[in-house]
């Protein structure tokens, strides 16, 4: 499979960043590419890599890349919070999609915060290249997120439950015993496989190398939101969308069905499909069943 990798300057309040980027296939102009928003905020582009066999199966190109702040792209440890905004990550998606030669015509997909960077883009520039949106486990607010999260802790044994909400109430959120009953919840909801990719803990380990972005922006886990997206919400924005929208979640997912309900209420041109026996990440749990409904969604 044959594919390119290099970094565009971003220009951004009078600084230069780089981000990092990878195609999967040629931008030619045969076929329209897709880009890959990955997920956190705050974790790298790796563990979505399964997208490139779209590619493979439909001939679409794909395009990756590291948002600023993890992975390969410029990391920024000492930034002020008030410097981690979609508006930043929405003008380095918007650079990106220039440098490339991309930005009059291309698909989106987003992965969790990936979908919400790509939904709240859509709603507020209505970029004009864009055709087709794909919110993959991406909630329409946070408050509907930590709702479904809530619910889920319920499922845990009560004394992983109870171990977690004292760390979380006694601000020890790094404690062993806190990160083993995260990684429990993990299992079950982010990705069910017995053993994870290597991609994806390559993803994980970044987030840990480096945790500026997502602790600045999300908190301390998925399920304890104390970062400056806790009050996140596109609902009241979704009548302005107007793109064809695929949105995805899973049985298991961290996404429940509350979460994506707003979207399929309130987009005009909306599909919904929920996948069984997997969780946040069906494109490794399901892969051959997931990339059936994704290839086929951009190539009708």
């Amino acid at each position: 499979m044959s594919f390119i990798t290099g970094t565009t300057d971003f220009h951004y309040a009078g600084e230069i960043f780089k981000t990092w980027y990878k195609v999967v296939g040629s931008l030619d102009g045969t076929q329209r590419p897709l880009i890959a928003l990955h997920g956190g905020p705050g974790m790298s582009h790796d563990y979505i890599l399964p997208h490139s066999r779209l590619h493979e199966l439909y001939g679409i190109p794909v395009i990756f890349y590291d948002q600023i702040g993890i992975g390969k792209s410029t990391h920024l440890p000492n930034k002020p919070k008030e410097f981690w905004t979609s508006e930043l990550f929405m003008d380095e998606l918007e650079n990106l999609l220039q440098s490339l030669g991309v930005s009059s015509d291309f698909d989106l997909l987003g992965c969790s915060w990936g979908g919400m960077l790509g939904v709240e883009w859509a709603a507020k520039r209505h970029p004009k290249g864009l055709k087709r949106l794909l919110l993959i486990g991406t909630p329409a607010s946070m408050e509907l997120w930590v709702e479904s999260q809530n619910k889920l802790l319920q499922g845990l044994d009560k004394d992983v439950h109870e171990a977690l909400t004292k760390h979380e109430q006694a601000g020890t959120t790094h404690d062993p015993e806190y990160e083993a009953g995260m990684g429990l919840f993990y299992k079950k909801h982010a990705n069910r496989l017995e053993t994870w990719p290597e991609e994806l803990l390559k993803s994980v380990a970044s987030t840990a190398e480096d945790p500026t972005v997502y602790h600045t922006m999300n908190g301390p886990s998925e399920f304890c939101i104390t970062g400056s997206i806790k009050t996140w919400s596109v609902i009241d924005l979704l009548e302005s969308v107007d793109y064809t929208t695929l949105i995805t979640n899973s049985e298991y997912d961290m996404a429940q069905d509350i979460t994506i309900l707003p979207f399929f209420k309130r987009l005009a041109k909306v599909k919904w499909v929920k996948f069984h026996n997997a969780s946040h990440h069906p494109f490794w749990e399901i892969p051959e069943e997931y990339l059936k409904v994704v290839g086929e969604f951009l190539t009708m």
